[in-house]
């Protein structure tokens, strides 16, 4: 039996292999967090970590994942149990920052930026990196530009990833 790792869960993967992450996710786990946007992986609403990389769910297969770990918005948060959910230090700052409107993109936006905590903690450079005088704001911007927000809270959104990113030891 083929399974698939999501949030420290092993579940059978689907029988048809044209199953999408995404819509595994949604009709078999009832997993809802990551969302159907474009469903052409242009705007970002469905991504999740996959060994702790973000990928676009609509874009792959269910399939192709067999053995690996996804982590989902559900799989953020520290939930030890229901009752005594700890959230992610990104979710606190979304929350203060009120780096959302209609919350459809945030899901896909704090995975998205999870991914990027953990680039920065690898040294991993990215696009503006290689100019001299690149801001830490552009450099988010930059790496979190694979998830778009219609409602336009990109400055919340920059503000509260800086936030986490200052409460992380350099």
């Amino acid at each position: 039996m083929s399974t698939i790792i999501v949030n420290e869960e092993a579940y059978s993967l689907p029988e048809d292999p044209r199953t999408t992450l995404l819509d595994f996710l949604h009709q078999h786990l009832s997993m809802f967090g990551a969302k159907k946007g474009c469903d052409h992986g242009q705007c970002g609403a469905c991504t999740v970590l996959l060994n702790g990389e973000r990928i676009n769910a609509c874009l792959v297969f269910a399939f192709q994942l067999e053995g690996k770990s996804v982590t989902t918005i559900e799989g953020i948060a520290n939930n030890t149990n229901d009752s005594d959910a700890k959230l992610h230090p990104l979710q606190k700052a979304f929350v203060e920052r009120d780096a959302f409107q209609c919350g459809y993109c945030t899901s896909g936006q704090i995975c998205s930026g999870v991914a990027l905590l953990g680039e920065l903690a690898a040294k991993n450079p990215s696009a503006v990196t290689c100019s001299a005088d690149y801001s830490q704001k552009e450099d988010i911007s930059e790496r979190m530009s694979g998830n778009l927000c219609r409602c336009g809270a990109y400055p919340n959104i920059v503000d509260a990833i800086e936030d986490v990113i200052a409460l992380e030891p350099q």
